[in-house]
């Protein structure tokens, strides 16, 4: 029986929070926690997942039911996803799914844009279908916008070419194409801190499109500003310009205040960070809690890291620039 397996890396935002959302560019990393799918024949009219990170086990539908309402959140992206390829790609043979985490959805590291991202790479080969990385975003890309209403699709750049990437979200009313440009990094001396505390990234990116429609003056000057600091950064990052680069994630941090998205977790950890040495700090990804960076020196890094853990943050250990979705070997 055939069986293929595949795994997607988690990410990192590092400049560009919301206002990528609004068609602005931001950088990304992909990081080393890993999340694998593995599909096998199901014989069966069933789809069927096991994802125990999930508390998942056995579920199953019948083929014709996919992705109808009411989907439990655990299996909405993927569910979702197999329902847009069998309407692009119809197929007869059924398949049993099984999903296997590397990192805790908790982190804020993009497990759910990793998950999508293995599944529909696991499904183009398990099917012969085959689905270049543009193909592979689109597909994806559809499917958060129909679980979530929402999203820049840079998760799931992320996800599929890894690296660290310069991004920039598609704009259905100007037809513009999405932009994905690899950055050449060796090196990012960053210290990740987790707060504890879970955020829904849907929730706050709506409350932010809400201030922008109540102010949109000050937002919008505030999304310029964040452009400016993202290319800024982006040259700041080719030539390991580190105390220009930690000046820019204090500075954005700043912005990211006035967008009211930050919160006294995430302000707890960047602070302790700061007055423990760390060149810059600031919260990563759509705030509210979740991770915090820290740019630190080596010599600073043991400082930094105790800092953290002292100001009630957790120091998640990963590697940065990793591969992206790639087939695995069973």
């Amino acid at each position: 029986m055939q069986k293929i397996k595949t795994s997607a890396p988690g990410k990192l935002m590092l400049f560009g929070e919301h206002s990528v959302v609004f068609g602005q560019p931001c950088l990304v990393t992909a990081v080393d926690r890993r999340l694998s799918i593995t599909i096998e024949e199901n014989g069966s009219d069933f789809f069927v997942l096991d994802a125990p990170d999930l508390g998942l086990r056995a579920y199953s539908k019948n083929i014709k039911d996919l992705a109808k309402e009411n989907l439990p959140k655990e299996v909405s992206f993927i569910e979702t996803c197999y329902r847009l390829f069998l309407d692009r790609y119809p197929q007869q043979t059924t398949i049993h799914v099984f999903s296997k985490n590397e990192f805790t959805s908790s982190y804020g590291l993009g497990s759910s844009s990793a998950s999508t991202v293995a599944f529909a790479k696991a499904l183009s080969d398990f099917y012969q279908i085959p689905l270049d990385n543009d193909q592979l975003f689109e597909l994806c890309y559809e499917t958060v916008l129909k679980v979530q209403g929402v999203a820049s699709g840079f998760d799931i750049a992320s996800a599929i070419w890894g690296g660290t990437i310069y991004y920039v979200t598609p704009d259905q009313k100007t037809k513009r194409s999405k932009i994905v440009e690899p950055i050449a990094v060796k090196n990012l001396p960053f210290l990740v801190g987790y707060t504890g505390i879970k955020a829904d990234t849907a929730t706050l990116i709506r409350m932010v499109q809400n201030l922008q429609n109540e102010k949109p003056n000050l937002v919008d000057g505030i999304f310029a500003e964040i452009t400016v600091l993202v290319e800024q950064a982006k040259r700041a990052l080719i030539e390991e310009n580190w105390p220009l680069l930690g000046s820019l994630m204090d500075q954005s941090q700043s912005l990211l205040r006035q967008l009211q998205v930050s919160s006294l977790e995430l302000e707890n950890l960047i602070e302790a960070s700061q007055k423990a040495g760390a060149l810059g700090a600031k919260l990563s990804g759509a705030g509210g809690g979740d991770c915090m960076l820290a740019l630190t020196a080596r010599e600073q890094r043991e400082s930094v890291t105790q800092a953290i853990s002292e100001a009630g943050g957790k120091i998640i250990d990963v590697a940065m620039n990793a591969e992206g979705v790639r087939l695995e070997k069973i």
